[in-house]
């Protein structure tokens, strides 16, 4: 049996009113707040919802109610007509229905999906509650002015608050609790007539009942206002540059460059498998012009080609940022980047053996095309085997690929120098095919 969920989305959001009149069906690049928080929530295991709403609770309920049909998940709406009053008065309303221990989100805070992981194989003794506790309080996603901070020792919350002055953590908006929490909210009314959630937690630490999960790495932002979501959108961009397989072209060219595209294509009704048909047919175009002959068609080509490779890289971006990968994606994307590899290397060789067609050329050519292929071909096994050697502890090469060969042929048609660099690109492609065949032979590097 998963992991039940609560998640608070009652309130306004007034300071994020210009973008949007319900601050949870606010759209972050392309998808709204509350499907983020969702389906990081499901890869962490997640598998029923439970979702108190409050501000607009029509267009909420609406939304959710096709979100559950999209994504096969149950989401069961709890409406708080007290909306305005503090957040505790939200949690309170999933009293009836949430005994065993669940976890608590917040609609507008966004997170690494690891960190909510983090919780669901988390013993919970009866009767306490875990907090997930940013321990970076250096962390440039925190609004220091804002955030609701944490005092932690020995594991334990000492005090928690937007005023706690002796802090060593943030609150990250990540619980796990059990049915305590509803009595804690009841005390915390009555002695102090505080009904927000720290006032539970601190009325569950003054027992020690209240667990602090450290976190320093793990990524999470509080969208509450226009600054944080500049931060929030930014913050998700930067994570797509993090990408292992990347070899240097793409790490130092084209992801900053793709990430730029995929900003603004995240934002329109555009799929991730028409992003690699485009791409595709960039590279189609771009071997045309080579054929036809003339510096100027030849340079435009490169620079064509070299755009397509930039581009290239935006259908996974966009997938991962709108919850769109699939294994048929992926390799819908092989399939087309392996076509392209192979035009684009036949119209350098059709430009060059109409200018002096001779048989070097055309055997140059060909193992050009066959060095691409094969070097396709042997990436998943060579790049398995890196990432096992990796994780032992022992370092490898940057990993060479599509993009180095789409760059070189950039050069050779800037430079007008397409032999020198067919030449380049048939040596470097099987040699380096040959270098792998050795390194997975052998088992090193």
């Amino acid at each position: 049996m998963g992991t039940k969920c609560l998640i608070i989305a009652a309130g306004q959001g007034s300071r994020l009113q210009q973008r949007g009149d319900s601050k949870p069906l606010i759209s972050i690049l392309g998808i709204p707040l509350i499907e983020r928080v969702i389906r990081s929530a499901m890869e962490a295991g997640v598998d029923e919802f439970y979702v108190v709403i409050g501000w607009q609770s029509g267009l909420v309920r609406d939304f959710l109610e096709q979100l559950a049909k999209r994504l096969a998940i149950r989401i069961t709406p709890l409406v708080n007509e007290d909306w305005e009053k503090e957040n505790g008065l939200s949690v309170l309303k999933a009293r009836d229905v949430l005994q065993e221990p669940f976890l608590l989100l917040m609609a507008d805070h966004l997170f690494d999906p690891e960190l909510v992981r983090a919780l669901t194989t988390h013993p919970l003794p009866d009767g306490e509650v875990a907090l997930v506790v940013d321990s970076d309080i250096h962390n440039p996603l925190v609004d220091i002015d804002d955030v609701t901070r944490v005092s932690v020792k020995n594991g334990k919350i000492c005090d928690i608050g937007k005023g706690v002055t002796d802090f060593n953590g943030f609150d990250t908006g990540i619980f796990l609790c059990s049915s305590a929490i509803f009595k804690a909210l009841d005390q915390s009314r009555e002695k102090d007539g505080d009904t927000t959630l720290s006032g539970a937690i601190r009325v569950l630490a003054e027992d020690g009942r209240a667990e602090a999960i450290s976190s320093s790495s793990g990524f999470w932002i509080d969208v509450d206002d226009p600054a944080a979501f500049k931060r929030a959108e930014k913050a998700l961009l930067d994570r797509l540059r993090d990408k292992p397989a990347d070899g240097p072209v793409s790490r130092y060219l084209n992801r900053p460059l793709s990430v730029i595209f995929s900003r603004h294509l995240a934002k329109v009704d555009i799929t991730p498998n028409q992003i690699s048909l485009f791409s595709f047919l960039c590279s189609l175009l771009a071997a045309g012009l080579f054929a036809l002959g003339g510096y100027f068609a030849l340079l435009l080509g490169g620079v064509l080609a070299q755009f397509a490779s930039i581009i290239d890289g935006c259908d996974g971006e966009v997938a991962r940022l709108k919850y769109q990968s699939s294994d048929f994606g992926g390799w819908f994307d092989a399939v087309l980047d392996r076509y392209a590899d192979a035009f684009l290397l036949f119209g350098l060789t059709w430009h060059l053996l109409a200018v002096k067609g001779n048989g070097w050329v055309l055997f140059t050519g060909f193992m050009a095309i066959i060095g691409s292929f094969m070097l396709s071909y042997t990436a998943d096994k060579y790049d398995n085997l890196m990432r096992e050697r990796i994780k032992a502890g022992i370092g490898t090469k940057l990993r060479m690929g599509r993009d180095v060969r789409v760059f070189l042929i950039f050069l050779g048609a800037a430079t007008n120098m397409v032999f020198p660099v067919l030449v380049v690109i048939a040596v470097v492609m099987n040699v380096e095919t040959l270098r792998r065949v050795m390194v997975a032979l052998n088992g090193q590097d």
